[in-house]
């Protein structure tokens, strides 16, 4: 969701890179110097792809020092990931982005669809954080691409590509490294992944790896703490492939992932209990928060897979692939702040009792529960003749459960000697005692699709047309309880939807190294449905201005999106040229509110926006060994819908003009690389890149005239008791530019063993990735922060 810009993103795939692929040595399957795609579900050159895309190959993520799906963002135009802590990042491509998705909003859906090879895992802020250990390659690919990867693909698609099991082979590699972060901790890990041949027709391919997370956030305050964000990930996979006869492949996979971090990379500006309204000089420093209790999170995620690819025919091949997710997911806060701030501010509920319940220590823990089925059947041209097509079915069953609960240990009686006795049991509505707040939000989401595209190609013009017809349905209840809850017990609301996406490109090969391309495409996101009100915080209650403003919208619609597009490939030589022109036209974008003071969050369908650029790739061999690339984004995108209360009012900043949050204009990153034998046997080579992230807004709301300024701030003195309000003013909640620099420098030797050295954010720069705040900040106001200085080493063994 941006518009009217441009976005030049430039990337390489060298003679060299091609070659180390080649030899098994690189990350992916190379033909004429090129990578070889499944961007349209079958085997294709990138250069041949008809629409824009990106393919990161393992050798060059490793030497850009990429180690999560954020580091990879920042080399790639267009793309962008949303780091809102550990396991909770959101993705976002050519602006395409309706604001920050908190953990409480289990109902949104996602805008860019990623998939662990044909196996779709996206879950809006929850999509699994998998190691980058034995992937061939990570594809991007940009536009919406609802015809072949259906509804969570609207702005587009990211694509884990692993490495596959071979038959005849033994090989492997193992991996240790170590690194220590400035004023942080220690981390290191160790990978292993292993390739046997079981006979002449069956092979498995083993995958295993387990990491420390090091922290450097520390923590003041009754659970201060050094280095309080550390954590620990551990997980593998096993792949079988088993080919009975020629034409048939049967491949069976598992993958198991446990992440665990004590706590999140936030840096905390303002705080209930650690503020300059208590005290001028309680400014906390860089990288600290401020924690009655220790935080937690915690993802354990199983995936089942069978892929099965037949010969139908002598050009008609049949695929397969069946996917079953289980993940168990807990996030825990402290939410001291947020419950305090409630409890006795007097602009929330109002209990009539002392200071004593704004200093409790109290716990928010939210769980997300899943599985998810999904079953996809299509049938596809194997030829290489000019007429190309697939034809497919795909159906999905999830079923998620959320649950949050609000521990907060001596709650109750305070509550009953101030209000009289019984009053927390009266609205429990059996859910424990001590809790304040509690939410049960079981959901059962099932989607069937029918799809299909071909191509024809005459003489220099190729032409592509498919589209994809969805029916969905969704149906939850919802119940709650707690003396800040409305006691809501809704059993069975439902929402359902129909469409078609349809998707046209023109191609014209203008000379064998040069293809221009015209796309007109379709994407969508699937609706839902909104939690009621916390009505009891709500400012006037259930006849205040709030419930007027934000209640009465049971659901929300499908987000639809136009794209048009113009490309331009071109490859020669060593120098490879890739961009594109377009501009999204968006209709019922998803917007979260939050609903004034009830604690509570609905999300408005706004009628227009649009989001426009250009992006570029260019890669580059200067000379031998010698290679350079450059990739750049600009975007610029815009709300064209103002959406206003009762009195005229603007809506969570659902103003006409206003930018699209989460992602910046301008991105831009460079990097070198040189190469050279420094002796027989023994190569040499340094890489250095730079990363440039614009300005952002983490939501909507946030570019508001005044958005950071308070005149009601609530402070909670611990030491003496006393509470209130006060002015303070925050200043812009604009997330600043920021740039990184890393190095990287190894040393290979013959027989696949190599050692390298890496400098990651040279220059310690404290990037500010998105807001996080309690209340709207007025109880807890922070940012979730990037990583400092990262200094490490990997040896790495291949064989």
């Amino acid at each position: 969701m941006f518009i009217g810009g441009v976005c030049f993103s430039m990337i390489a795939f060298s003679a060299a890179a091609a070659a180390q692929d080649e030899a098994g040595q690189g990350g992916g399957e190379t033909y004429n110097n090129e990578i070889i795609v499944t961007a349209t579900k079958r085997n294709e050159s990138i250069q041949n792809v008809p629409f824009s895309i990106n393919a990161q190959t393992a050798e060059a993520m490793r030497r850009s020092g990429a180690t999560s799906i954020e580091d990879v963002s920042r080399s790639i135009a267009g793309l962008t990931v949303q780091n809102l802590g550990p396991g909770q990042s959101q993705v976002s491509i050519r602006g395409v982005s309706a604001g920050q998705v908190v953990r409480d909003q289990p109902g949104v859906k996602e805008q860019v669809g990623v998939y662990m090879d044909e196996s779709v895992i996206s879950l809006s802020l929850f999509t699994p954080d998998f190691d980058l250990f034995d992937l061939d390659r990570i594809e991007t690919l940009r536009g919406p691409q609802g015809t072949l990867f259906g509804s969570g693909s609207e702005g587009g698609t990211v694509r884990y590509i692993t490495k596959q099991p071979k038959l005849g082979i033994v090989e492997g590699t193992v991996e240790a490294g170590a690194n220590v972060l400035k004023g942080g901790d220690v981390g290191y890990d160790g990978k292993a992944a292993v390739n046997l041949p079981l006979g002449e027709t069956a092979a498995l391919r083993v995958v295993g790896y387990a990491e420390h997370y090091a922290g450097f956030v520390d923590a003041i305050g009754p659970a201060a703490g050094k280095n309080i964000n550390d954590g620990n990930r551990y997980g593998g996979r096993a792949s079988l492939l088993w080919e009975p006869s020629p034409g048939i492949k049967v491949t069976p996979r598992i993958i198991y992932q446990d992440i665990k971090t004590n706590g999140f990379n936030r840096e905390d500006s303002y705080h209930l209990y650690y503020n300059p309204l208590i005290d001028a000089a309680q400014i906390l420093p860089k990288r600290t928060q401020y924690l009655k209790l220790r935080e937690e999170f915690r993802d354990k995620t199983t995936l089942a897979d069978l892929t099965v690819n037949a010969d139908v025919t002598d050009t008609i091949a049949v695929t397969s692939v069946t996917t079953y997710i289980h993940r168990n997911i807990l996030v825990a806060r402290d939410a001291s702040a947020l419950t305090g701030s409630v409890s006795v501010s007097p602009f929330a509920l109002d209990l009539g009792v002392d200071g004593s319940l704004a200093n409790l220590p109290s716990e928010l823990r939210d769980r997300t529960k899943l599985k998810q089925w999904t079953q996809e059947l299509r049938l596809s041209s194997t030829d290489s003749g000019p007429f190309q097509w697939v034809f497919g079915g795909f159906y999905s069953h999830v079923d998620r459960t959320y649950a949050q609960r609000l521990p907060t240990p001596g709650y109750d009686a305070i509550v009953d000697a101030g209000l009289g006795a019984g009053t927390s049991a009266s609205v429990a509505n059996g859910f424990p005692a001590n809790s304040p707040y509690n939410a049960d939000i079981p959901y059962i989401i099932k989607q069937a699709a029918v799809f299909g595209e071909a191509s024809y190609k005459l003489g220099q013009f190729k032409l592509t047309a498919g589209g994809r017809y969805y029916d969905f349905k969704e149906k939850r209840d919802f119940i709650s309880g707690g003396i800040f809850a409305n006691g809501d017990t809704n059993i069975g609301d439902k929402t359902s939807s129909t469409g078609f996406s349809p998707r046209f490109i023109a191609s014209y090969e203008a000379s064998p190294d040069v293809t221009l391309n015209l796309q007109a495409s379709k994407g969508f996101r699937l609706g839902g449905v909104n939690d009621p009100l916390n009505i009891p915080l709500c400012s006037g209650g259930a006849t205040g201005p709030d419930a007027a403003t934000y209640g009465n919208r049971p659901t929300f619609d499908d987000e639809t999106l136009w794209n048009y597009e113009g490309g331009i490939k071109a490859h020669t030589g060593g120098i490879t040229f890739n961009g594109a022109v377009f501009h999204n036209e968006i209709k019922n974008l998803q917007v979260t509110a939050d609903a004034g003071s009830c604690s509570s969050r609905v999300l408005f369908n706004v009628p227009k926006a649009h989001t426009t650029g250009v992006e570029a790739e260019l890669a580059a061999r200067l000379m031998p060994g010698f290679d350079v690339s450059v990739n750049g984004s600009y975007i610029d995108s815009k709300i064209d819908s103002t959406v206003v209360d009762g009195s005229g009012a603007v809506i969570a900043g659902i103003r006409k003009g206003n930018r699209l949050p989460t992602v910046p204009k301008f991105q831009i990153s460079a990097s070198a690389t040189y190469e050279t034998e420094i002796s027989d046997g023994i190569d040499w080579a340094f890489t250095a890149s730079y990363q440039h992230v614009g300005n952002r807004f983490t939501q909507l709301a946030d570019q508001e005239p005044g958005a950071g300024s308070f005149t009601n701030s609530i402070f909670y003195d611990p030491a003496t008791g006393a509470f209130g309000t006060g002015a303070y003013d925050f200043g812009s909640y604009r997330l600043p530019s920021y740039d990184l620099v890393n190095l990287s420098t190894s040393v290979n030797f013959d027989h696949g063993l190599s050692v390298s050295v890496y400098v990651n954010n040279l220059l310690d720069k404290n990037a500010l990735m998105s807001l996080d705040r309690e209340r709207g900040g007025r109880a807890r106001l922070g940012y979730n922060i990037g990583s400092p200085r990262k200094i490490g080493m990997t040896v790495r063994k291949e064989f």
